[in-house]
């Protein structure tokens, strides 16, 4: 898990990159992605415990789970559906599944406190150059 304490800055708002103020951070290992399959989740799950489970699916988080981030999060998804349908509830498993859930980078704060943020997707645009050819070509009826 990441560093505890505030949740940094994300990178565009900094005045320089973190790698310029001298911290000392250790360099990434770096190991090889492996293909994943997505277990379905339990359709006897709590409601809540299903939308958090299929949320995780579709969130830019989920480009950096393997095979074990899948099963954490299957498991949790169903102590949590347990947790909602008992009629006792306890603020220590309360406690103990969100916290978990912040291993896996759940919340917008726990992926920048490990430093991951997730972009906007890049508007694809068609560079002026290319446009002035299409339209050359067009007039030259090439096209």
């Amino acid at each position: 898990m990441g560093a505890r304490g505030p949740v940094p800055n994300r990178e565009d708002d900094l005045a320089r990159p973190r790698s310029r103020k001298g911290s000392e951070e250790q360099e990434t290992k770096k190991g090889q992605m492996r293909p994943v399959r997505v277990p379905r989740a339990d359709p006897d799950w709590h409601p809540i415990a299903k939308q958090l489970y299929d949320s995780l699916k579709k969130s830019g988080q989920a480009d950096f789970y393997q095979q074990s981030d899948w099963a954490l999060a299957f498991a949790l998804c169903d102590d949590l559906s347990h947790y909602k349908k008992s009629g006792k509830r306890s603020a220590q498993m309360a406690q103990t599944l969100y916290s978990a859930l912040g291993n896996l980078l759940v919340t917008e704060g726990d992926r920048r406190r490990v430093r991951i943020e997730l972009q906007e997707p890049e508007e694809e645009t068609t560079s002026a150059s290319v446009l002035a050819i299409a339209n050359y070509r067009q007039d030259l009826g090439l096209e």
